[in-house]
């Protein structure tokens, strides 16, 4: 039980040096292209619209920097 705890205790370590050191990380809808491509009958790539998700950025934030800037917002709302 011991090697468990310290075996999550590292890897929730890990990836918060991961947020702080890149809180954006590839949008995982367009792999980091900003837009939805589609594939014609004739083969050929096109680009449909931006992703709605990343609004063609290729980046999202990261649940665990979006956490603690949800957790930080908490804790500045309620020293007010």
């Amino acid at each position: 039980m011991l090697i468990v705890s310290a075996l999550a205790a590292l890897t929730l370590g890990i990836y918060a040096g991961l947020c702080a050191a890149s809180p954006f990380g590839t949008c995982r809808k367009c792999d980091g292209i900003g837009a939805q491509l589609r594939t014609d009958h004739h083969g050929r790539t096109k680009v449909t619209k931006l992703c709605r998700r990343c609004k063609g950025q290729g980046k999202r934030l990261r649940i665990g920097y979006r956490l603690l800037n949800h957790s930080r917002d908490i804790h500045r709302a309620g020293n007010r």
